[in-house]
């Protein structure tokens, strides 16, 4: 979660998030009487998420429950005495009386509102939960309560919809058991474990990295970035002045041009040489950080920022968070969170954003501050018709398929002619792994027909298999 928040911050985000949602129920009746009750049904979520996590009140949570209103709506003036008594008191979620209408005119009208409701429902109990700066896994529990007891409804009325892509469990603060202070460290049981496999070192990183298939520039790039960081860590220990650098990188290509590969490695490379402390890499595009409604995308922005701490976090197709022309698109948000975390953790987070080079300007004029902060740019080309032959004969062999002289060489005039006739359809090496799972079907469907095949047969793609599929 992020830092401490203001019961006056807390008012703004449920305030502008219940109007937004109000302006998307196009029932007139449906729209008042959720501007009428919204407010009690949320306030009294409050008192049982407060309950379950079995913290004692304070005048904060006071704050907070009296923060819990719309415009046009009475604000509460609960007392600390009369808050306590009714976190003691709460009997149990209960499916707001608004919700059986909602779930009514979807049926009839076939929109999902009843469903937006759940992730509305999950983001505002997310933020009350930030009351004390920390989400228990207590009130995560209840919020997935609540979440599901609201699902159910929607299943049971045949109403369609996706699970909420928001996990509850990556809120959830976590903290180290605490040590008895009877026992000291030497005496505490040890835990039986295997043992932790080791992380590449920067060697075997180094090697993965010569090995991928083509890149060439990328590969003199990141070995460049890489010794340029190791000298400038040499620096730092001899006590002598280092530039400003930022770690921080743009990758420009076309899909399936390896982008998250080297983004992969470069995390693996960062570890190595001591400038992340775990090297993990969490990947992300537009829906894994803005959420559905005005003030909560900083929510789901600062958990994935959480996972990301140590090591990279990969935005692909980051041009979709300022795609819009609408100056409250909730993408500006995101954007605004990321780059208060780059500043805050910029000696434990580093952030590469990818998508199309014609189309990663508008992302990096979005904000004054994103051209700053990224200034390195690495350019990934279209792989080749040679390179995305050698991308196919590798997926071959690593999988045990073989290719006769006659297969290979019908392969290769295709992905020549993939290559020289490609177009903004052109997918590089995803378009390569499709062909080679189509193939595969169609050797299986042939190979199935044939009395008993030998080991040969199991292993060998004929041109057969490939051109069904080349020409389809």
């Amino acid at each position: 979660m992020r830092g401490s928040i203001s019961a006056g911050e807390a008012h703004r985000q449920y305030s502008e998030a219940m109007t937004a949602f109000r302006r998307q129920i196009a029932d007139q009746t449906l729209r008042e009487r959720f501007g009428r009750e919204g407010d009690a049904f949320f306030r009294a979520c409050a008192l049982g998420l407060w309950q379950r996590d079995g913290a004692s009140p304070t005048p904060r949570y006071v704050e907070f429950y009296n923060a819990i209103y719309t415009k046009g709506n009475s604000a509460p003036t609960a007392l600390f005495w009369e808050l306590s008594s009714a976190v003691a008191g709460y009997s149990g979620f209960r499916p707001p009386e608004f919700f059986n209408r909602m779930r009514a005119c979807d049926k009839v009208s076939g929109t999902s509102l009843a469903r937006r409701f759940i992730d509305l429902t999950t983001l505002m109990l997310l933020l009350f939960a930030a009351v004390d700066d920390q989400v228990s896994e207590a009130e995560a529990g209840f919020v997935n309560q609540c979440a599901d007891a609201l699902s159910r409804l929607c299943d049971e009325d045949g109403l369609k919809g996706e699970k909420a892509p928001l996990d509850v469990g990556d809120f959830v603060t976590r903290r180290p058991a605490p040590q008895s202070p009877q026992t000291a460290p030497a005496e505490a049981p040890e835990e039986e474990s295997g043992p932790e496999e080791p992380a590449p070192s920067l060697e075997e990183l180094m090697a993965q990295l010569d090995g991928l298939c083509g890149l060439e520039k990328v590969k003199a790039d990141v070995k460049s970035l890489i010794n340029l960081v190791k000298v400038r860590k040499l620096r730092q220990e001899h006590g002598l002045p280092v530039p400003p650098l930022s770690l921080h990188l743009v990758f420009m290509g076309n899909p399936g041009t390896g982008k998250t590969t080297v983004a992969r490695l470069l995390a693996g490379l960062y570890r190595a040489i001591g400038v992340l402390s775990k090297g993990q890499l969490v990947e992300v595009d537009r829906s894994g950080l803005v959420a559905g409604f005005v003030g909560q995308t900083a929510i789901k922005t600062s958990g994935v920022i959480q996972k990301a701490l140590g090591g990279v976090l990969f935005i692909d197709e980051a041009y979709a968070l300022a795609g819009q022309d609408n100056p409250n698109d909730f993408g500006r948000e995101a954007i605004e969170t990321l780059l208060k975390a780059m500043e805050d953790h910029r000696a434990d987070l580093v952030v590469i954003v990818a998508g199309y080079p014609r189309l990663m300007d508008r992302f990096l004029h979005a904000n004054p501050g994103l051209e700053s902060r990224f200034n390195k740019y690495f350019y990934f080309e279209d792989y080749n018709g040679a390179e995305l032959m050698e991308i196919f004969s590798a997926m071959c062999e690593k999988n045990g398929y073989t290719l006769s002289d006659e297969s290979r060489k019908y392969a290769e005039t295709y992905f020549n002619t993939l290559y020289e006739q490609r177009d903004e359809t052109f997918g590089n090496a995803r378009d390569v792994r499709n062909l080679f799972e189509r193939a595969v079907a169609r050797q299986s469907d042939r190979v199935a027909a044939l009395e008993q095949p030998g080991k040969e047969d199991l292993m060998a793609l004929t041109v057969e298999d490939l051109r069904e599929e080349l020409e389809a």
